[in-house]
């Protein structure tokens, strides 16, 4: 199973795919309940980040929220890309739509090798979406290794 970026997996052969890269800003605030959500997105141009993150909300709830005082808020901000950063998004436009299919054409011809997840795939994933697709190549595969 190979789940990083699937132009690494053959040495650029056909050239870089491009990615968006993320910084995160971390800050304690001195709130229970500072956004009432564990997520949330912003979309309007004006605002620096694409979303804040507060931490406690994927771990407490109810009451116990309010008990601790103090949240962990994480401001996300995307970030142009270059290949010493992490990737996380891929951009979809038409360049490299088509230098995927060519690595993804590649990949199909690969014996005993399963690409899988966002680099290998070169798409965006929620996380119940890859537990599923994860799931659902295991199942496929099964016969194809014994």
């Amino acid at each position: 199973m190979y789940t990083g970026s699937i132009d690494e997996y053959f040495d650029y052969c056909h050239g870089r795919l491009d990615y968006r890269s993320v910084r995160f800003e971390n800050e304690l605030v001195p709130v229970a309940n500072w956004q009432g959500n564990a997520v949330v997105n912003y979309t309007d141009r004006a605002i620096p980040y694409t979303r804040i993150v507060e931490h406690k909300h994927f771990e407490m709830h109810g009451e116990v929220l309010y008990r601790n005082e103090i949240s962990v808020i994480s401001r996300e901000y995307s970030i142009e890309w270059h290949p010493d950063a992490e990737r996380f998004y891929p951009v979809n436009d038409p360049r490299n739509t088509a230098l995927f299919r060519r690595y993804a054409d590649m990949a199909e011809k690969e014996r005993n090798v399963i690409f899988g997840g966002r680099l290998a795939e070169y798409r965006y994933y929620d996380m119940d979406d890859i537990v599923v697709g994860a799931l659902a190549v295991a199942e496929a595969h099964i016969s194809r290794f014994g």
